[in-house]
């Protein structure tokens, strides 16, 4: 690729790229990854309804996390070795094919797999849209196309709730994969008219068992971290097996990849202070931001009793805050070349707005709800994507997509410990709560009530599958000791995260400056 010299403010890019046109591309394969991830997440009671399979339900999300986070490391090794294009046209069209078969999908367990093999483009998509706009744009130039790529992320893994609700309410939960058609085919015709990148190689061979020790190691954790708790105790068999699978993948993978010619995960990477802190903070981040964004539309619809889409309605400030810092910090970024007190300052915003959302009370108003939501995402917007800007710049484009994907990768890694570790406790909590709260409400609501405590006790029915519409219609008392169970459970871990939070604002203040790259090499 030819080097192409660039000054402030110049905005000349190689004449082969229609920057424009294969952004658009870039962020339409963004957009339909991660509503992927969060799309389903109030529409899985219907799909079990339709398809059967309620054991099987939570696979549905497990499948898709899964392929996702084992193709990220996959995708930007080969990316930096072979070229981006062709894997980037591969992976939608994976992608697109996962959704018509969900489409079509006749039982949950062709659900199950349709979802896997989107995963499998996801992965790509995610990793590549990133990897791919430092082919064709100077990191002095990059920090607005990547503000815009973080406040798409926002937007849709706040928007996928919403969407999840708004099509299990109206057309039907298969309109949420039907959606990615139109999409898929756009984002794939503009990336094969007008995607021009050069195709790398390496002559070396692929890290085969780096990447069979990392599909295996990263299998189990996310198994161990989605079933702990919910299908198997944390002292079961299964669970205790797959720790020892985790670690024993982990240890091996670290042997390997030091004797690897081409390793998956190269550990010199760790070797750069401004990679391992800007990973180390993003793992936080991730397991901060999925862990609000996973359970509050159930706490929202619960406390507040609201339907699917009016809860995922209540995200939106989160998504504006997040939006808009994105896109105006990665401007000033540009315009600059100044970047290292953003994420520190992104980082602690978001700390107190975890610190606000954790002093939630059941009695309190939407309002003051969609004020505490808008400061977590403002300093969401600050710190996501520049991180990742930050750990391209520090590495030559030949190694764009491996760090790319290995940053991405352990902020996946804290996303799905973080909604599972949340999810656990919360869950934990919650059933402690109503046993507690629920015969004694019961006793004050008089016959309803008690009732409804009589179906708790036995397992049919009651607070174990009680819907907004229905905790509702429950008498005064009940309704409160309910909803109060939910705030009670949930919004005290989002206090523990706080200093989590801190540790990475911490982290984030020994980050070096260095000049932003002014060529593409």
């Amino acid at each position: 690729m030819t080097s192409t010299a660039t000054r402030d403010g110049d905005d000349r890019v190689p004449a082969t790229h229609n920057v424009p046109l294969v952004f658009t591309s870039l962020l339409l394969g963004m957009l339909i990854v991660s509503l992927g991830q969060m799309i389903f997440s109030t529409a899985l009671p219907t799909i079990v309804a339709d398809l059967g399979g309620v054991s099987k339900m939570s696979w549905v999300i497990t499948a898709y996390l899964l392929t996702v986070t084992i193709g990220l490391p996959v995708y930007g090794k080969l990316g930096d070795q072979i070229g981006r294009k062709p894997l980037f046209v591969t992976a939608i069209l994976l992608f697109l094919t996962g959704s018509v078969l969900g489409a079509l999908a006749w039982g949950i367990d062709v659900l199950i797999a349709a979802r896997a093999v989107q995963g499998l483009g996801g992965g790509g998509l995610m990793v590549l849209s990133q990897a791919i706009i430092a082919d064709v744009v100077p990191a002095r130039r990059r920090g607005r196309y990547m503000g815009v790529m973080g406040a798409v992320f926002g937007v849709s893994s706040v928007l996928g709730p919403l969407l999840g609700g708004f099509f299990t309410e109206g057309p039907g939960w298969r309109w949420a994969l039907w959606f990615n058609v139109p999409v898929c085919l756009l984002a794939l015709t503009v990336a094969v008219a007008c995607l021009h990148l050069p195709r790398r190689g390496s002559g070396a061979a692929p890290d085969k068992l780096g990447t069979a020790l990392m599909m295996v190691g990263t299998s189990a954790l996310i198994l161990l971290a989605t079933w702990g708790g919910h299908e198997y105790a944390w002292t079961s068999s299964v669970i205790l097996g797959l720790g020892a699978v985790f670690l024993a993948c982990a240890v091996t993978f670290v042997v390997v990849e030091r004797r690897a010619e081409q390793p998956l995960i190269p550990l010199r990477l760790f070797a750069a202070r401004n990679f391992s802190l800007s990973t180390g903070a993003g793992l936080v981040i991730g397991v901060a931001m999925f862990g609000v964004l996973a359970y509050l539309p159930t706490y929202i619809q619960m406390v507040h009793s609201l339907g699917p889409t009016a809860a995922g309605l209540m995200l939106t400030p989160a998504m504006a805050g997040m939006m808009g810092t994105s896109i105006i910090v990665g401007n000033i970024v540009s315009r600059t070349g100044r970047y290292k007190w953003y994420p520190v300052v992104g980082s602690f915003v978001m700390a107190v707005g975890l610190l606000l959302i954790g002093t939630l009370r059941p009695e309190g108003s939407l309002v003051r709800l969609g004020v505490v939501l808008f400061v977590f995402g403002l300093g969401l917007g600050m710190c996501m994507q520049l991180l990742v800007l930050i750990v391209q710049n520090t590495f030559p484009v030949t190694m764009v997509g491996t760090a790319t994907a290995s940053n991405n990768f352990f902020r996946q890694i804290g996303g799905t410990l973080g909604s599972a570790i949340v999810g656990s406790v919360f869950v934990s909590r919650l059933a402690e709560l109503m046993s507690e709260r629920v015969p004694l409400a019961a006793e004050r609501s008089g016959s309803a009530g008690a009732g409804f405590a009589e179906a708790t006790a036995r397992g049919h029915g009651g607070a174990d599958s009680l819907s907004p519409e229905a905790l509702a219609a429950l008498p005064g008392p009940l309704h409160d000791a309910i909803a109060g169970s939910y705030n009670d459970a949930l919004v005290p871990i989002y206090l523990v995260m706080v200093p989590l939070v801190l540790v990475a604002t911490v982290l984030l203040i020994f980050l070096r400056e260095d000049a932003l790259r002014e060529t593409i090499e």
